[in-house]
């Protein structure tokens, strides 16, 4: 298992379209910042992120799905990070990025505006009350995203979490969000959108588990 991580981080060093900054230097000012239409995907294209990707299953397929879009993941697992960046380079798709960094730092990865919309697909709901601040949809990071996205932009969350589901519907009502749509059992809601569509590793295990997916979509 250690041989293969060290072959995976080797050729993640080969991947045009992974990048794996150093804290100091995201702090210091990273150099795609405010810049990725301009320098890296060369088109002016809208830019979705998708937080906690993982393998980047879900990147890839929307990327796949929707060349007019520049899709971006973002993990802190290089090794999960091979499988997408492989998977977008065998696929020769031009329209993925992903970046090897905590996403507490995605102030400092895109600037003002630069962002249109967020996919936040199964994270760690973080379910001890002294981890509520880092939960992917708390204040904080709800925060940082405004900060990064297009007025008027759109947050996707998917989880089989309810307790996730129903923190973040919270905080959806207490800040006076606009709630697009919601729903705790999505594959009996709407199984024939994109959305039940396109699933991660760990979205086609809960399912075969029998476990209900909670769905939210919302503007800040």
């Amino acid at each position: 298992m250690v041989k293969n991580k060290l072959r995976k981080f080797a050729e993640n060093l080969t991947f045009p379209n992974l990048f794996q900054p150093t804290v100091e230097e995201v702090r210091a000012g990273f150099m795609l910042k405010g810049k990725w239409s301009r320098n890296f995907f060369n088109n002016p294209h809208p830019i979705v992120l998708e937080l906690g990707c993982g393998k980047g299953e879900y990147t890839v397929s929307l990327a796949k799905k929707h060349p007019g879009k520049n899709f971006i993941g973002i993990d802190i697992k290089g090794a999960r990070l091979w499988r997408g960046a492989k998977d977008s380079q065998l696929g020769n798709l031009s329209n993925v990025a992903f970046i090897k960094s905590y996403i507490g730092f995605i102030e400092e990865l895109f600037g003002t505006n630069e962002v249109s919309e967020i996919w936040i697909t199964f994270p760690d709901p973080q379910p001890r009350m002294k981890q509520v601040k880092k939960r992917l949809t708390s204040p904080r990071f709800l925060d940082h995203y405004k900060n990064i996205m297009l007025p008027g932009g759109v947050i996707n969350l998917k989880t089989d979490n309810v307790e996730l589901f129903d923190f973040t519907l919270r905080e959806i009502e207490r800040n006076n969000y606009d709630l697009i749509e919601s729903t705790k059992d999505l594959y009996a809601t709407d199984p024939d959108s994109e959305v039940a569509e396109v699933q991660t590793f760990y979205e086609q295990m809960f399912l075969k588990k029998g476990m209900k997916i909670n769905y939210l979509k919302f503007r800040l």
